[in-house]
Protein backbone atom coordinates (compact mmCIF):
# COMPACT_ATOMS: atom_id res chain seq x y z
CA UNK A 1 0.00 0.00 0.00
CA UNK A 2 2.97 2.44 1.08
CA UNK A 3 4.20 1.80 -2.02
CA UNK A 4 1.65 2.02 -4.02
CA UNK A 5 1.02 5.23 -2.51
CA UNK A 6 4.74 6.54 -3.38
CA UNK A 7 4.67 5.52 -6.75
CA UNK A 8 1.10 7.74 -7.60
CA UNK A 9 2.88 10.88 -5.43
CA UNK A 10 5.53 10.57 -8.08
CA UNK A 11 3.74 9.92 -11.10
CA UNK A 12 1.66 13.06 -10.14
CA UNK A 13 4.89 14.55 -9.19
CA UNK A 14 6.54 13.82 -12.58
CA UNK A 15 3.08 15.04 -14.82
CA UNK A 16 3.37 18.35 -12.97
CA UNK A 17 7.34 18.80 -13.79
CA UNK A 18 6.22 17.85 -18.00
CA UNK A 19 3.41 20.49 -17.61
CA UNK A 20 5.84 23.28 -16.46
CA UNK A 21 8.31 22.40 -18.83
CA UNK A 22 5.85 22.72 -21.53
CA UNK A 23 4.38 25.72 -19.83
CA UNK A 24 7.94 27.13 -19.49
CA UNK A 25 8.62 26.65 -23.14
CA UNK A 26 5.53 28.29 -24.51
CA UNK A 27 6.63 31.76 -22.12
CA UNK A 28 4.29 30.87 -19.27
CA UNK A 29 4.41 30.57 -15.57
CA UNK A 30 2.73 31.83 -12.77
CA UNK A 31 3.74 35.25 -13.27
CA UNK A 32 2.13 35.10 -16.78
CA UNK A 33 -0.70 33.16 -15.08
CA UNK A 34 -1.36 36.28 -11.99
CA UNK A 35 -1.24 39.22 -15.26
CA UNK A 36 -4.12 37.03 -17.52
CA UNK A 37 -6.06 36.77 -14.65
CA UNK A 38 -5.73 40.25 -12.90
CA UNK A 39 -5.81 42.05 -16.70
CA UNK A 40 -9.00 39.56 -18.17
CA UNK A 41 -11.06 39.88 -14.97
CA UNK A 42 -10.67 43.63 -15.10
CA UNK A 43 -12.37 43.72 -18.23
CA UNK A 44 -14.52 41.62 -17.69
CA UNK A 45 -15.84 44.01 -14.90
CA UNK A 46 -15.63 47.09 -17.70
CA UNK A 47 -17.67 44.94 -20.27
CA UNK A 48 -21.33 46.05 -21.07
CA UNK A 49 -22.82 42.55 -20.92
CA UNK A 50 -20.88 40.57 -18.87
CA UNK A 51 -19.81 43.24 -16.13
CA UNK A 52 -22.97 43.42 -14.66
CA UNK A 53 -23.34 39.43 -14.73
CA UNK A 54 -20.16 39.12 -12.53
CA UNK A 55 -21.03 41.50 -10.55
CA UNK A 56 -24.01 40.48 -9.46
CA UNK A 57 -22.60 37.43 -8.76
CA UNK A 58 -18.95 38.35 -7.25
CA UNK A 59 -19.45 41.69 -5.49
CA UNK A 60 -18.09 42.56 -2.50
CA UNK A 61 -15.40 39.17 -3.41
CA UNK A 62 -13.52 39.68 -6.03
CA UNK A 63 -9.90 39.36 -4.55
CA UNK A 64 -11.44 35.68 -3.23
CA UNK A 65 -12.86 35.17 -7.22
CA UNK A 66 -9.57 36.41 -9.09
CA UNK A 67 -7.60 33.84 -6.03
CA UNK A 68 -9.59 30.98 -6.98
CA UNK A 69 -9.18 31.89 -11.17
CA UNK A 70 -5.35 31.87 -10.57
CA UNK A 71 -5.82 28.84 -8.78
CA UNK A 72 -7.70 27.23 -11.60
CA UNK A 73 -5.78 28.27 -14.54
CA UNK A 74 -2.45 27.38 -12.53
CA UNK A 75 -3.93 24.06 -12.06
CA UNK A 76 -5.31 23.31 -15.53
CA UNK A 77 -1.63 24.64 -17.06
CA UNK A 78 0.93 23.28 -14.50
CA UNK A 79 -1.25 20.29 -13.51
CA UNK A 80 -0.68 21.20 -9.76
CA UNK A 81 -4.01 20.46 -8.50
CA UNK A 82 -3.79 23.59 -7.16
CA UNK A 83 -7.46 24.09 -8.15
CA UNK A 84 -10.29 21.65 -6.08
CA UNK A 85 -13.73 23.41 -7.10
CA UNK A 86 -16.63 22.22 -9.32
CA UNK A 87 -17.02 24.90 -11.38
CA UNK A 88 -20.23 23.58 -13.11
CA UNK A 89 -21.68 23.96 -9.97
CA UNK A 90 -20.48 27.33 -9.40
CA UNK A 91 -22.06 28.52 -12.65
CA UNK A 92 -25.48 27.03 -11.65
CA UNK A 93 -28.27 29.80 -11.13
CA UNK A 94 -26.00 32.41 -12.12
CA UNK A 95 -28.57 35.79 -12.25
CA UNK A 96 -28.16 36.91 -15.81
CA UNK A 97 -25.83 34.09 -17.69
CA UNK A 98 -26.19 33.52 -20.94
CA UNK A 99 -25.27 30.83 -23.94
CA UNK A 100 -24.20 33.78 -25.97
CA UNK A 101 -22.36 35.49 -23.23
CA UNK A 102 -19.59 32.80 -23.44
CA UNK A 103 -18.74 33.86 -26.96
CA UNK A 104 -18.22 37.27 -25.38
CA UNK A 105 -16.32 36.11 -22.52
CA UNK A 106 -13.87 33.88 -25.41
CA UNK A 107 -13.10 37.40 -27.40
CA UNK A 108 -12.19 39.44 -24.78
CA UNK A 109 -10.07 36.37 -23.38
CA UNK A 110 -8.60 36.60 -26.95
CA UNK A 111 -7.97 39.92 -26.97
CA UNK A 112 -6.16 39.56 -23.70
CA UNK A 113 -4.05 36.95 -24.37
CA UNK A 114 -3.10 39.05 -27.94
CA UNK A 115 -2.27 42.17 -25.39
CA UNK A 116 -0.54 40.63 -22.78
CA UNK A 117 1.80 39.26 -25.69
CA UNK A 118 0.88 35.74 -25.01
CA UNK A 119 3.24 33.40 -27.30
CA UNK A 120 1.79 31.62 -30.59
CA UNK A 121 2.01 28.36 -28.71
CA UNK A 122 0.22 29.62 -25.42
CA UNK A 123 -2.16 32.02 -27.17
CA UNK A 124 -3.14 28.73 -29.12
CA UNK A 125 -3.16 26.10 -25.89
CA UNK A 126 -4.81 28.78 -23.51
CA UNK A 127 -7.53 29.43 -26.21
CA UNK A 128 -8.24 25.58 -26.89
CA UNK A 129 -8.77 25.29 -23.17
CA UNK A 130 -11.17 28.34 -22.68
CA UNK A 131 -12.84 26.85 -25.71
CA UNK A 132 -13.49 23.34 -24.08
CA UNK A 133 -13.97 24.84 -20.57
CA UNK A 134 -16.65 27.35 -22.33
CA UNK A 135 -18.81 24.20 -24.15
CA UNK A 136 -18.57 22.45 -21.33
CA UNK A 137 -20.47 25.01 -19.00
CA UNK A 138 -22.65 25.39 -21.94
CA UNK A 139 -23.71 22.13 -22.47
CA UNK A 140 -24.08 21.47 -18.55
CA UNK A 141 -26.26 24.72 -18.14
CA UNK A 142 -28.40 24.95 -21.54
CA UNK A 143 -28.05 22.24 -22.89
CA UNK A 144 -31.60 19.94 -23.03
CA UNK A 145 -31.31 16.31 -24.47
CA UNK A 146 -34.96 16.29 -25.63
CA UNK A 147 -33.85 18.78 -28.27
CA UNK A 148 -32.17 15.61 -29.73
CA UNK A 149 -34.85 13.56 -30.02
CA UNK A 150 -35.22 12.94 -33.63
CA UNK A 151 -39.07 11.50 -32.78
CA UNK A 152 -39.78 15.16 -31.73
CA UNK A 153 -38.81 16.77 -35.55
CA UNK A 154 -41.38 14.42 -36.92
CA UNK A 155 -44.27 15.95 -34.68
CA UNK A 156 -45.95 18.75 -35.95
CA UNK A 157 -46.44 21.87 -33.95
CA UNK A 158 -49.50 22.74 -31.80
Amino acid sequence: MQDDLVGRAAHRADIAARAEAQMAVMGVDAAFIDRLVETFYGRIQAHPALGPVFERRLHGRWPEHLSKMKAFWGSVAFKNGAYGGKPVQAHHGVDGVAEGLFMDWLALFERTLDDLGASAEAKAWFMATAQRIARSLVLALFYNPAFDDPSRAARPSP
